[in-house]
This record gives C-alpha cells, structure tokens and sequence, in this order.
C-alpha cells in the first residue's frame, strides 16, 4: 500500500511542476512546441486531480 500512494504522490508532484515550469518559461518556448506541451501538462494534472480524490475517497 505504502509503495501504491508514493507513486502517486511522484506523479502528483512532477505533473504540477511540469505545468508550472510551462507557465513561468512561456515566452521561451517555441510556437510549434507550446500546444503539445501544454494538452500534455493538461492532460497530467488532470490525472493528478483523479488520483487525489481517488485517494481521498480509498481512505475509508
């Protein structure tokens, strides 16, 4: 079990980083690049949610 949720939590942690990282070097990424990386970041912080209130609701 332990081994389950710090997977989740690296996840967690990197999908949040990873859009922070888009947000603050916006202007430094090329135009081509920027729609990819931002439904990628979208799509990771999404799942990063799902699995917060996946764990939030396994608790019990």
């Amino acid at each position: 079990m332990f081994m389950e949720s710090s997977n989740y939590l690296i996840f967690i942690i990197c999908a949040f980083c990873l859009g922070l990282v888009l947000i603050l070097s916006k202007n430094s990424i090329p135009p081509k690049l920027k729609r990819g990386l931002a439904i990628t970041a979208i799509v990771m912080i999404v799942a990063a949610f799902a699995l917060i209130v996946y764990s939030f609701l396994s608790l019990g």
